[in-house]
């Protein structure tokens, strides 16, 4: 009895943090259903992240989506006025404002091979690369999490939890992307996505949410 209460507890806790699980209990199972799939971390962060793509996460990103030629003028007059005007909500002064942008650039550079695979676009016609375009599977960084202000720390059991969260709805912008093949270097790129204002405006870690290449 008091094992079935501490999992009662466990996997209750679990539903605060994502609904749409059903716990079946192994004795409650029909004769012939197959085994019961204990839901993970991992496996509720990316149900959480698919459930909320196009009915929250999206809209946000149309929300505050800014040009990204717009928002380096402005960051350029007066930072912390360009984060107030186009940035997402923020949790405390010492985190970086985060921003949803579209924009076109030149592929300079493409990373087509790798896991973290990546595009470096010129969006200032200057010939150098100024946007990195994160086309993963592996996406670094938190930017697209820590802009959703539908999401706060408090409704996640801890810190493990937060940051697989990150890394599911990362996933989920990769999975909408079709990554290009061949040479595509020369090449025009629009795109629409996130990223935090960390090093700088002339230098953008991007997680995209729309890219067209060549087109």
């Amino acid at each position: 009895m008091r094992t079935r209460s501490a999992r009662a507890t466990i996997l209750a806790t679990s539903i605060l943090c994502l609904s749409g699980f059903t716990i079946v209990w192994e004795s409650e199972r029909a004769e012939g259903e197959g085994p019961v799939v204990v839901a993970t971390d991992e496996t509720r962060m990316a149900a959480y992240a698919e459930e909320a793509w196009d009915p929250k996460v999206l809209p946000q990103i149309a929300e505050h989506e800014v040009p990204l030629a717009d928002l380096r003028a402005a960051v350029a007059r007066d930072a912390v006025a360009a984060g107030e005007q186009y940035g997402f909500p923020r949790d405390g002064e010492t985190s970086p404002w985060n921003f949803a942008v579209s924009g076109e650039g030149t592929i300079v550079e493409a990373k087509l091979e790798s896991r973290a695979a990546k595009l470096q676009l010129d969006t200032d016609a200057d010939g150098k690369g100024d946007v990195t375009v994160q086309l993963g599977p592996i996406i670094r960084g938190t930017a697209l999490r820590d802009a959703m202000p539908f999401i706060v720390f408090t409704d996640f059991r801890d810190q493990i939890e937060f940051a697989k969260l990150a890394n599911a709805l990362n996933a989920v912008a990769h999975s909408r992307l079709t990554i290009p093949e061949g040479d595509v270097v020369g090449q025009t790129a629009r795109f629409e996505g996130v990223f935090a204002l960390g090093r700088g405006i002339a230098s953008i870690e991007l997680v995209p949410t729309k890219l067209q290449i060549g087109e």
